[in-house]
């Protein structure tokens, strides 16, 4: 007997089909959200990038493994004497010691760029009191932006009675003596070594080149 019965049909797929991307405009988009995160991120690293610039330079100097995050206390101190935070009235050696141990980790030994600001602001009260504490912080700000550490120059020797007497070829005597003319000039090869004098005078004469100038003058 044949089934008479209907077979239920399937509901329609209303969701249009989605029409094929173009790799280009998919490319370009990407692109133009790059842009626009990057040109932000850079806008915001502007607004402090003088200021953590000088942080970095003093966090890393004299230490090759330093990574510029994080700063030590030696570095601090530097850095408020090479910037003239310290002014030896109003902040001192001390005052700077004081608000590193006060802004760090109880068992750190660093601070990062953000306790860095913490103790500037601390510091920028004593250094402008004669301001407010917004002007006080941009002042200490502008002692700091684009600083670098000063690097000491090369040490002075000193001088002393024994080193210039040993350096005085006036006073040298013997062999050492010849080594030297009287301005006190090494001879060089001359005064090391015994050359040989095929001028037919005897060592030691004096008057070695003057028998011409006799001849010429007895004439």
């Amino acid at each position: 007997m044949a089934d008479n019965k209907a077979k239920p049909t399937k509901p329609a797929n209303k969701t249009p089909p989605k029409s094929p991307s173009d790799p280009a405009k998919d490319r370009a988009a990407k692109r133009l959200s790059c842009d626009s995160n990057s040109s932000h991120e850079g806008a915001v690293a502007g607004e402090i990038s003088a200021l953590e610039e000088a942080f970095r330079k003093f966090a890393i100097h004299g230490d090759t493994r330093a990574t510029g995050k994080e700063m030590h206390g030696k570095n601090w101190s530097k850095l408020c004497k090479d910037c003239h935070v310290i002014d030896g009235k109003n902040v001192t050696i001390t005052d700077v010691d004081i608000v590193f141990s006060k802004i760090k980790g109880k068992s750190s030994r660093t601070i990062t760029f953000e306790q860095f600001k913490e103790a500037l602001q601390e510091l920028s009260k004593k250094r402008f009191k004669d301001k407010s504490d917004e002007e006080a912080v941009q002042e200490i700000y502008k002692l700091i932006e684009g600083k670098a550490p000063i690097i000491s120059g090369v040490t002075k020797a000193i001088s002393s009675p024994t080193v210039s007497r040993l350096t005085d070829t006036t006073k040298f005597t013997g062999s050492h003596k010849e080594r030297f003319d009287p301005s006190g000039k090494g001879k060089g090869k001359a005064g090391r070594e015994d050359l040989v004098d095929a001028s037919g005078y005897v060592s030691g004469y004096k008057h070695a080149g003057t028998y011409d100038h006799k001849v010429q003058g007895s004439k």
